[in-house]
């Protein structure tokens, strides 16, 4: 059986992941981004800033991702993963596209 914590890191670790990736790549590329320590998206914060951000991000998602290791392959912990790694790509997609 599941216990019931795998399914609360089934939604923490994908929108950690999809979180982090757009900081960290804009943060590489020189690129001035907005996170949520400058006010969100009118404001734009430092590359370097943005970097850690991304990294930090990706660190806390991978980490969940590591303490899921046992239960993904657990249909239901999968496909709530997937599912959830899709709607908030399309979710930030649709933010991050007011920006350009």
């Amino acid at each position: 059986m599941t216990p019931w914590w795998d399914y609360l890191l089934a939604v923490v670790a994908p929108l950690f992941l999809i979180n982090g990736i757009p900081h960290f790549v804009s943060g590489l590329m020189g690129r001035k981004f907005p996170t949520p320590f400058v006010g969100g998206p009118p404001n734009f914060d430092s590359a370097t800033r943005n970097v850690l951000w991304g990294g930090s991000n990706l660190l806390v998602g991978g980490i969940a991702l590591w303490l899921l290791r046992d239960s993904v392959s657990n249909p239901i912990i999968l496909v709530e993963m997937i599912a959830l790694a899709f709607a908030a790509a399309l979710g930030l997609s649709r933010i991050f596209s007011r920006l350009t």
